[in-house]
């Protein structure tokens, strides 16, 4: 399929939608009506249209044929067809057409409209008006199509047996429409089947009515190989409505839809098959299998990945795609009334129009394309190449319908043009380009030379000998030589003398860059000439020039000549002029139109300054361009109508600005400057002090026109700041050696620095002070030489003390050391005795204390080496027995899954389901009267106690006498819960035949256990036990609504999920006494020894059924009842564990040689240890690999038990199989070894914990599949939970104190915690199977993490934490999101009416009801009111009852059945 698919839409080359009118006019057929879906006859070519009302016949011009109508029709989504006037809410309602099939081999057209809950109708196809069947009485089973007008609807004719016609169907989601997604519908009857009734029940392709409407939205449907293709999209949920597209396949003739493979389709580069199509099964069972994965490939990371051809924004809502010349053509409708076609990923022409929908198709021949818009259809043919008249713009199209025929000169479609089949006779892009010249030879020659010139065409067309070409110059025609094999053409030029004559003016040069050309010397004139080749056109454009090319200057005018004055400017020997019409300077016989003796005005670009004084006399330059070629061109200028002054001297040929540049600065304002401060206020009169002035519009006129004036003095002006500042200064000159120090702080009176440095001179330095142009002698202050220091002589202090002092003397900037002194002692000890008196010691200390730390050291490591060794021998032990659990794992993981599609899921029927969940827990059991279905009544009695029973159930069927009874039963104080279980239980029985009515008073029975609950402010507990009758009652009925969703969704995952547990705990040792298994998810059995065993393939011959012997893998450490029950389970596969033979009625032998050997688990060569006797095992009795066993029954029961019995007196209490008890271990043995070993032995015992986790990785896939098929809202939900969620929703909005988190308890109490736990724990109560001590322990764990996800409140683990807890602890939150999300799914969907629920039970109990003992449940609920008659009290003091005579109904029935009279 996956082949198939890249193969039909690879579309590498895609045509352009370029749909003309040309040939003809373009036909069209309007509708009255919105039209739905129109089909095609691939034989006559008639179009079916169905349109709201009304269904058309067409021919293949559009024209009618004839008009049937459809609608409307009185009818109610509510009312169940046929609609009559019971039906109050029914009303004239459009019938929408949901789907048009042709069926030709039969001349039948499927018509199914919106109305009647989308029951179809057949149609003779020659003749659409005449309707052939039609039924609205069949129910249910006939509804195909949806009555929503959102919900899609795609079919496909269908045989997957040869004698019945039927079609294949996808529609969506609808509230009222028919609960099957994917379904096969017949077109005749047969059998107890009707005219378009399903006849494939499949629950992979089950959908429910009460889900989420538009899940799915199917798009086409098709056949190919043998298989039937949907398209379609789907959303993941109600929180994620992208849309994800879909295509899903299945075989023709799967009559279970096995073979059902969904596949998501991605646009991205990656394009990864997914793995599991590669799988061997999905290969080796190409149309699947009952145990096979359903769907298949259907998650996202399996998708199947393309890279998009086209990526644009709105929707495409048509595609249709045919093929042409080997390549896909693909015409796509889009939701904005376009019509487009591409070319790698480019939209090329397009129509517009109205809306496109759907329905886009070609005509039988593939030539025209039939576009279906809201109300209109439109003929238009699939290409228009007749369009384009020149090879270049037909070989653009890139349109693989149309290409360019050479030899005609014409673009056509390939069929078209003759001898096409012939190289470059039909070019096509986008391999081909059009003919064209690659290059001459030679590429110039002299026009004094007469010679040949080779042209190179490598496109050419082969030539046959009756073609001929022609080479045309002017008037000078030759035939050609055509060399076919390297595509070049010969010409012969003309005479020199017939060469055109050179134009005037031959020092000019003129170029037109044209490729290719051959270029003739000596020549100006370019010449264009057309070469003829027999009815093939094409254009060889030549170059010649004549003379002899001349050495010349060229001279380009444009360069910097940017307006018509720097033009004129120019050197006149250049010829420039200016083009007014291209407004550039260009050589004058370039310029075509008239050149204008005068520029244009000058335009002003910018006036400097741009503010003057009021007075005026500052210089002002303007700026522009066609201002003049010289400046004698300036004869006035003004500014605000005063005559200024022109400065000739200043004038220079205008420089173009861009006017953009300066768009507002074209004027001249007068303003005069306005200072305001000056800084500093003071100064010395020396001057040399920088002054600033500060104002407004200081910006006036420019730096040369500012002069600035100090006490008559003129500054020079260096600096000036836009608006604000002026600046100017003064410079003083120092002396030729200076030595500067800055002041450090200053004010009016005082002024401090430090001295400067000086290095020379010191006599002959003057100090002075400057201040700006002030400089100040300081007479008083002199320079002298640094001062000198002589070396202490004596530097000893006193005698107390060793500290040496440094002494050193500072002079302002200037240090001297001066020497150092320090405290002698007396009577020093010399240093020669102070030094080994201290270091002796100290090395002395620190060799000791290297001694004692090595010595530490090395003890410390002996230790560490000692404790490493030990764990490294328990890190080798964890290790090996790490790597070998798993490469069990590994093992188990290939053979869990061969080993579960075996066989098909033995469901149980109805009322074994109902007997096993109703009564299998109580005190009886399988023996109960309800399970047997056996009561003691005399023979001449039992008409008479049947009517009684038949009288008594009408009494029940009173809501005033049940309710009463109940309430009776529940205040006696004997009446305890397990009674008030097993009496509810009767009464589901009892009163199935009527469970709207026990519905309605478990509802009412429900509400006053709300109410109590509210009431004493413990609302939470509501539901938590089973203690009350009404509770059980809910329980049961659950069970009963959830019988039909067992079978289609969830019982396949929890039978997988059983089978793989059973299968894995077998993998491995299971001790047969202490009831431990090697894999298991329960901690508390789990087997802590390391069992070494190994797996035996015994091929086993069961006596009397054949030759045929069967495969049976065992372990060799297995008992001998293990054996047999491993043998059974696989001989008897296919059958129920009802109907397989018992362990015990089987006996097992061992033929190794002549004799034969009789297996048991006990004998006289049992082995024995002191006290201790081992159950025999293969290994026991040295059984090897492929040995053959003999299994027969027992047809001699009384000497088998005979023998069987005398193998029991071998045994006693002190058997055991794998393991011995811990406490029964002998008391010598315990007693070896030290503490620290059985420590040892501890640890390594808490090692095969990781066991657990093994079996957890193995089964968490079957763990979440089973999860997710009952926590899922946006798969299946059965009604009778949405239902009864609705209620428990009303309810907690009726009472003010019930939170989010009661009612999420409600919830949990009334399904996952009464229902589901139970299926999880008891597999057996819905499937014919046996369960095992060891498979039950794991399936309470399992069962209890359900729980724990379903709670609200938050587990805190740690290490003290039980391991069963521990071991789903990751998974508990995502478990946890999934029940709320399922909650929340199930609030958002659409509510399900008392009348929808009311429907469904009645339906279940017409279906189920005869199939109960329900007479046997009437004697034992009859048997309750015998026992406690308070009820006649009770119905005493109602006065309803007494109204009814309740209590002499009960009387009369009391002395029918008890044959006598009785006060009851």
């Amino acid at each position: 399929m996956v082949q198939w698919w890249a193969g039909q839409f690879a579309l590498y080359i895609l045509a352009t939608a370029y749909f003309s009118c040309s040939h003809g006019k373009i036909k069209e057929y309007l509708s009255d009506t919105l039209i739905n879906n129109v089909v095609a006859d691939p034989r006559t070519g008639r179009l079916y249209v169905g349109a709201v009302n009304a269904l058309y016949q067409l021919n293949s011009n559009l024209e009618v044929e004839s008009r049937t109508e459809t609608g409307p029709k009185r009818d109610n989504r509510q009312c169940t067809p046929p609609v009559t006037d019971a039906c109050e809410e029914a009303v004239d309602t459009d019938n929408h057409n949901k789907l048009l099939l042709v069926h030709s081999a039969k001349d039948v057209l499927v018509v199914c409209g919106s109305v009647f809950r989308g029951i179809c109708s057949l149609r003779n196809l020659s003749n659409a008006e005449q309707l052939l069947y039609f039924s609205d009485t069949k129910g249910e089973k006939s509804y195909v199509a949806s009555a929503e007008e959102g919900v899609s609807v795609v079919a496909v004719m269908s045989y997957f047996t040869k004698d019945r016609d039927n079609f294949t169907v996808g529609k969506g989601y609808g509230s009222h429409d028919s609960t099957k997604l994917i379904s096969t519908r017949i077109l005749q009857d047969y059998g107890d089947w009707v005219v378009f009734d399903s006849i494939i029940e499949a629950s992979a392709v089950q959908a429910n009515p009460f889900v989420l409407r538009y899940l799915h939205d199917f798009r086409f449907a098709f056949k190919d190989g043998g298989f039937v293709y949907f398209l379609f999209s789907r959303t993941l949920g109600v929180q994620d409505t992208k849309n994800f597209t879909f295509i899903s396949r299945m075989c023709e003739d799967d009559q279970g839809y096995y073979s059902y493979t969904e596949l998501q389709l991605n646009c991205s580069v990656s394009n990864t098959l997914p793995s599991l199509l590669q799988n061997n099964m999905a290969f080796k069972y190409k149309c699947g299998a009952e145990f096979l994965p359903s769907p298949l490939a259907s998650k996202a990371e399996f998708a199947l990945s393309s890279e998009p051809a086209l990526t644009r924004k709105g929707h495409l809502t048509a595609v249709a795609v045919a093929v042409e010349m080997g390549h896909a053509v693909a015409f796509l409708g889009t939701s904005t009334g376009e019509v487009k076609a591409l070319l790698y990923g480019r939209a090329l022409a397009e129509v517009t129009g109205e809306e496109v929908n759907k329905d886009l198709l070609f005509d039988s021949s593939l030539q025209h394309l039939y576009i279906t818009t809201e109300k209109k259809i439109t003929k238009v043919s699939v290409q228009a190449c007749h369009l384009k008249t020149d090879c270049q713009s037909c070989i653009d199209m890139k349109d693989p319908y149309c290409g360019w025929c050479v030899l005609e000169g014409k673009c056509s479609r390939k069929a078209e043009c003759s001898r096409s089949i012939e190289e470059n006779t039909w070019l096509w892009s986008p391999k081909q380009q059009c003919v064209q010249i690659t290059a001459f030879a030679p590429p110039n020659i002299s026009c004094r030379k007469t010679q040949q010139v080779d042209i190179f065409i490598p496109s050419l067309p082969r030539l046959r000998s009756n073609d001929s070409l022609l080479c045309v110059f002017d008037s000078y025609t030759s035939e050609a030589a055509v060399d076919n094999y390297s595509k070049v053409v010969t010409c012969s030029l003309p005479e020199p003398a017939n060469i055109p004559p050179t134009p005037e003016q031959q020092g000019r040069l003129t170029l037109k860059p044209v490729t290719p050309s051959i270029i003739l010397g000596c020549g100006s004139q370019l010449v264009g000439r057309r070469t003829v080749f027999n009815g093939l056109r094409d254009i060889l454009k030549i170059f010649m020039y004549r003379k002899s090319i001349e050495l010349m200057v060229l001279y380009n005018c444009s360069v910097n000549r940017g307006d018509c004055s720097l033009c004129k400017h120019a050197d006149s020997k250049y010829q420039c002029v200016w083009c007014a019409a291209s407004h550039t300077c260009v050589y004058r016989d370039l310029c075509l139109s008239e050149q204008p003796e005068l520029c244009p005005n000058p335009e002003i670009t910018d006036i400097i300054p741009h503010y003057g004084p009021l007075n005026g006399h500052i210089a002002v330059t303007i700026k522009g361009s066609n201002m003049g070629i010289k400046k004698e061109d300036i004869k006035m200028i003004t500014v605000a109508g005063v005559d200024c002054v022109h400065q000739e001297d200043r004038y220079s040929v205008s420089t173009r600005y861009k006017p953009w540049l300066c768009p507002n600065i074209l004027s001249l304002s007068f303003q005069d400057p306005n200072p305001n401060y000056v800084t500093p206020a003071k100064g010395p009169a020396a001057g040399g002090t920088v002054i600033t002035i500060e104002g407004e519009d200081l910006d006036t006129a420019t730096i040369d026109d500012v002069a600035v004036n100090v006490g008559g003095v003129p500054c020079e002006v260096y600096f000036t700041v836009l608006l604000h500042l002026l600046s100017f200064f003064a410079v003083f000159y120092p002396s030729v050696f200076q030595f500067v120090q800055e002041a450090k702080s200053k004010n009016d009176t005082v002024l401090q620095f430090s001295s400067p440095a000086v290095n020379c001179c010191v006599e002959s330095i003057r100090t002075v002070l400057q201040l700006d142009n002030v400089v100040e002698e300081l007479k008083f202050f002199d320079y002298h030489l640094d001062p000198s220091f002589d070396r202490l002589s004596k530097n000893v202090i006193t005698e107390t003390s060793i500290i040496i002092v440094t002494v050193r003397v500072k002079f302002g900037d200037g240090e001297w050391l001066v020497g150092s002194v320090y405290y002698a002692r007396k009577d020093d000890i010399p240093l020669a005795i102070i030094i080994p008196a201290v270091i002796v010691p100290m090395l002395l200390f620190i060799a000791i204390s290297v001694y004692c730390y090595r010595r530490k050291s090395q003890q410390a490591e002996r230790e560490y080496e000692k404790v490493k060794h030990q764990l490294e021998n328990l890190e080798e032990s964890v290790r090996d027995r790490c790597k070998k659990e798993f490469t069990d794992l590994m093992i188990e993981m290939e053979d869990n899954t061969s080993d579960l599609s075996e066989a098909r899921i033995p469901f149980l029927d109805y009322k074994n389901y109902t007997d096993r969940t109703f009564f299998l827990p109580s005190k009886e059991g399988a023996n109960d009267v309800m399970v047997t279905g056996k009561i003691k009544i005399p023979e001449n009695r039992r008409a008479i106690v049947s009517q009684a029973l038949n009288q008594f159930s009408n009494l029940l069927n009173s809501k005033t006498f049940l309710i009463n009874f109940i309430r009776t039963l529940e205040s006696r104080p004997d009446f305890n819960a397990r009674s008030r279980g097993y009496f509810a239980s009767l009464l589901t029985v009892a009163l199935h035949g009527k469970l709207e009515y026990y519905t309605d008073i478990m509802r009412t029975l429900l509400l006053e256990l709300m109410d109590e609950h509210v009431q004493n402010k413990n609302p939470k507990l509501m539901l938590r036990r089973s203690e009350t009758v009404v509770e059980r009652m809910l329980c049961n009925w659950m069970s009963i609504c959830l019988y039909q969703f067992l079978r289609d969704t969830a019982g396949e995952p929890l039978y997988k999920l059983f089978k793989a547990l059973k299968h894995q705990v077998e993998k491995g040792p299971v001790d047969a006494k202490l009831k431990k298994a090697k894999y298991t998810l329960n901690d508390t059995g789990l087997l802590g020894d390391d069992v070494e065993y190994s797996v035996l393939t015994l091929q086993v011959l069961v006596h009397g059924e054949g030759p045929d012997v069967t495969p049976v893998k065992v372990l060799n450490c297995d008992t001998i009842t293990q054996v047999k029950e491993k043998i059974i389970d696989q001989v008897y596969r296919n059958l129920p564990y009802s109907q397989r033979p018992k362990v015990e009625s089987v006996a097992l032998e061992w033929r190794p040689g002549s004799t034969g050997q009789i297996l048991s688990d006990l004998d006289l060569t049992s082995q024995k240890e002191g006290r201790w006797k081992r159950l025999n095992t293969l290994a026991h009795y040295n059984v090897r690999d492929n040995a053959t066993l003999v299994l027969s029954r027992v047809l001699h029961t009384q000497s088998f038990h005979q023998h069987q019995d005398k193998n029991a007196l071998l045994e006693d209490d002190n058997t055991y199989h794998l393991v011995r008890q811990a406490d029964e271990i002998d008391e010598g043995k315990s007693k070896r070894g030290s503490m620290k070993d059985k420590a040892m032995t501890k640890a390594i015992t808490e090692i095969y914990l990781t066991r657990l986790l093994s079996v957890k990785g193995t089964l968490q896939q079957f763990v979440d599949d089973f999860f997710r098929s009952v926590l899922c809202s946006s798969l299946v939900v059965p009604p009778a939970v949405k239902y009864f969620f609705d209620f428990l929703d009303e309810q907690a909005q009726r009472h003010d104190n019930v939170d989010e988190e009661t009612l999420h308890i409600w919830k949990t109490n009334s399904l996952p915690m009464r229902f589901w736990v139970n299926m999880l724990r008891n597999p057996h109560f819905i499937f014919d199977v046996h369960v095992t001590e060891v498979v039950d322990a794991s399936l309470h764990v399992i069962a209890q993490t359900f729980m724990d996800a379903c709670t609200k409140s938050e587990h805190k683990l740690s290490r003290e934490s039980p391991s069963n807890k521990l071991l789903y602890a990751k998974e508990i939150s995502t478990y946890k999101k999934m029940v709320d999300d399922y909650y929340k799914g199930i609030r958002q969907m659409v509510p399900v009416s008392d009348q929808d629920m009311n429907t469904h039970l009645a339906e279940v109990s017409r279906q189920h009801t005869d199939k109960l003992n329900t007479q046997v449940a009437l004697h034992q609920l009859y048997q309750y009111a015998s026992k406690y008659y308070d009820i006649i009290q009770s119905l005493d003091d109602d006065p309803a009852a007494q109204n009814r005579q309740l209590t002499f109904r009960l009387q009369q029935i009391a002395a029918a059945l008890e044959n006598k009279v009785t006060d009851l």
